[in-house]
């Protein structure tokens, strides 16, 4: 049985796309490396990523930080210790329960990252202040259809 040109077609669409989003991945693997530098220079993207989600204050634990970042409990481990000894990351009570302890970023941890994200922000906003809030609202609703 021999493809439609409108499956042929619909094929090299997606390979097209399939490029792009690898090109995009490896920018913004590039982003990470070079904020988590601009953070501490000992500090892997792993770790930087480890860091954000801590500060966002959406993971505030080991299990929700492995969760959210879909990795293996001994990278997260090394990371939020490593991100404790050079003062970026605290253990603190949980103030909803004082027997559990949560992980906060620190002050400094707090003014690095947005040193880091002005950076990559100001670039990434370069290239999107050029779209129509339909098109950025578009784009924000098509890369989310793609994650479920």
């Amino acid at each position: 049985m021999t493809d439609s040109p409108a499956d042929a077609a619909t094929a090299q669409a997606v390979a097209r796309v399939e490029h792009e989003l690898g090109r995009l991945f490896a920018r913004i693997r590039v982003g990470w490396r070079e904020a988590a530098a601009t953070v501490h220079p000992d500090l892997q993207p792993l770790g930087y990523q480890v860091l954000t989600s801590i500060a966002s204050g959406k993971a505030t634990s080991a299990g929700a930080i492995i969760e959210r970042l879909q990795t293996d409990k001994s990278a997260v481990s090394r990371h939020v210790r490593q991100l404790e000894e050079l003062g970026l990351v605290e253990s603190v009570p949980d103030p909803d329960d004082r027997r559990a302890r949560v992980l906060v970023a620190t002050d400094l941890a707090q003014e690095r990252i947005a040193i880091a994200r002005e950076r990559y922000e100001g670039r990434l906003g370069e290239n999107l202040r050029s779209w129509t809030e339909g098109d950025l609202d578009r784009f924000v609703e098509m890369l989310g259809s793609l994650g479920r």
